[in-house]
């Protein structure tokens, strides 16, 4: 499944992980099948009115216009 009306071409289908709730902006821990783990920052309130909590399957949706790398 993917999300196919909106212009964002990386999408991992994944399991809500972990949520850590702020007053504001909360984190958002989604775990892909392959056992990736993609971090979100979104509102409170979004995530409320998503209902998301631990263990739904959600689609993180990421759209960037820069992705740095360092070596190690």
């Amino acid at each position: 499944m993917s999300i196919t009306a909106i212009n964002v071409r990386n999408q991992f289908r994944g399991v809500v992980r972990e949520i850590i709730l702020g007053p504001v902006v909360s984190e958002i821990d989604v775990e892909t099948p392959q056992g990736l783990i993609v971090t979100s920052v979104i509102t409170t309130r979004s995530v409320q009115e998503l209902g998301l909590e631990v263990g739904r399957e959600v689609i993180a949706l990421v759209k960037s216009t820069e992705v740095s790398i360092a070596a190690l």
